[in-house]
């Protein structure tokens, strides 16, 4: 591809203004979904991500007709998801995992079974896929709301969880609330999911929330280069996996998820310190001593 073909490629889609609406939201949801990733990969809740992103989609519906922004609903659903979660553990025998996996699937049947059941002018399966280039104002709004109260609030506590994350029980030994800050970040985790729907839609959401995480999380040691890494990972897949769903005319969730997986693959074996290549040359040395 020459220069001007590349120049073409890049500048085509920006002519429509439902996709420079497109590609700044992605970049945004890209830039809060890889922060908190980097939090949820530290804390090892990937699963908890899946389940909280997918309990939410009741809440989406519920708020849809009573004429409320999705976020109420969302939040309150996803939290509420987490205290089911919590209770049916604590009461019975039930390990956790298993806990999330029947809470999760539970609610989100209940949010298929409301989209069949609700008549609407909205098409209310882009909950499930997302809908980027066809956001709307009062959407992109909500969603840049909900970025600022995210990245504010993690900023403001970003110490706090980090050490709640990496290690709870001292966080505990020194003061800090952590039951407080569990559900501060199961909060910021629901809200978050809420402006995924717009880009990625439910069904893909966990994969903005994990991937540019465990990405970082293989190409360096320190947190505070983690989170530069996984934002440029959530950035870049969301801008260009936009723009190659313009090219191809494909799913737009699909094409910014299949792009972050890919990085993923090519961190883990490329990895300077961490990669499967790396591994098998020390493994190699190791044997020929």
């Amino acid at each position: 591809m020459n220069t001007l073909a590349l120049l073409d490629w890049f500048t085509t889609p920006l002519q429509h203004e439902f996709m420079v609406k497109a590609i700044l939201i992605s970049a945004l949801v890209g830039v809060v979904c890889s922060v908190l990733s980097c939090f949820l990969t530290l804390k090892g809740w990937a699963l908890m991500g899946d389940a909280v992103s997918h309990a939410v989609m009741p809440g989406v519906v519920i708020a849809y007709v009573l004429n409320i922004p999705f976020a109420v609903g969302a939040f309150v659903f996803g939290v509420g998801s987490v205290i089911a979660i919590g209770y049916i553990k604590a009461k019975t025998r039930i390990k956790e995992d298993t806990v999330i996996g029947l809470v999760f699937t539970g609610f989100f049947a209940l949010g298929l079974v409301l989209v069949s059941k609700t008549p609407s002018s909205v098409d209310l399966t882009h909950i499930l896929f997302g809908n980027v280039l066809g956001i709307s104002n009062q959407d992109i709004i909500q969603t840049v709301i909900i970025s600022v109260i995210t990245l504010v609030t993690i900023a403001i506590l970003r110490k706090d969880l980090l050490l709640f994350c990496f290690d709870p029980t001292h966080a505990r030994s020194i003061g800090l609330n952590t039951g407080a800050l569990h559900y501060i970040l199961l909060s910021l985790l629901s809200l978050t999911a809420v402006a995924g729907l717009q880009t990625v839609g439910i069904i893909l959401v966990v994969a903005m929330l994990v991937t540019p995480g465990a990405t970082a999380y293989l190409l360096t040691d320190k947190f505070d280069h983690m989170i530069p890494i996984a934002m440029a990972s959530g950035v870049f897949s969301s801008v260009i996996g936009t723009y190659i769903s313009y090219h191809i005319d494909g799913a737009t969730g699909g094409c910014i998820v299949v792009l972050q997986t890919l990085l993923f693959v090519i961190a883990m074996i490329f990895a300077p310190k961490h990669g499967l290549l790396v591994r098998a040359k020390s493994s190699d040395k190791a044997q020929n001593l």
